[in-house]
């Protein structure tokens, strides 16, 4: 399971769908789609219709990898801070059910408002 304590492997930049979706084809439920798609260096975390997936590259070949899911149900609180001039990154905190806090840092130009609506709509609707 990914070490949602340690910051720097969400220092995430966003990937295309294309990306995205090949990275969690095979874990997809049928009509779970993928929303929305991150990546560190070797991470990645994609937001699909029905929960968070994160996936933990492991070892120096990289071979083997941790998929973590985190269902929206288990959000309990979330919040997001937009891009400003001088601070281009922005954030997107959530509060999960039996595991705390976890801060995602988009790096770069993203409307992070798109993120909340996605959340908002899975875990409000």
């Amino acid at each position: 399971m990914i070490d949602f304590n340690n910051s720097q492997v969400f220092k995430l930049k966003p990937i295309g769908e294309k990306e995205a979706v090949e990275s969690v084809q095979m874990l997809l439920t049928p009509g779970e789609t993928v929303a929305a798609g991150f990546k560190t260096v070797r991470d990645k975390v994609i937001f699909t219709s029905k929960r968070i997936i994160a996936i933990n590259v492991q070892g120096i070949t990289g071979k083997k990898i941790d998929y973590t899911s985190i269902p929206y149900s288990k959000i309990q609180t979330f919040s997001i801070e937009t891009a400003g001039t001088f601070d281009l990154d922005s954030e997107l905190d959530i509060w999960l059910s039996g595991l705390g806090k976890v801060r995602f840092e988009i790096l770069g130009a993203y409307d992070i408002r798109y993120l909340n609506r996605i959340i908002s709509e899975y875990v409000l609707g």
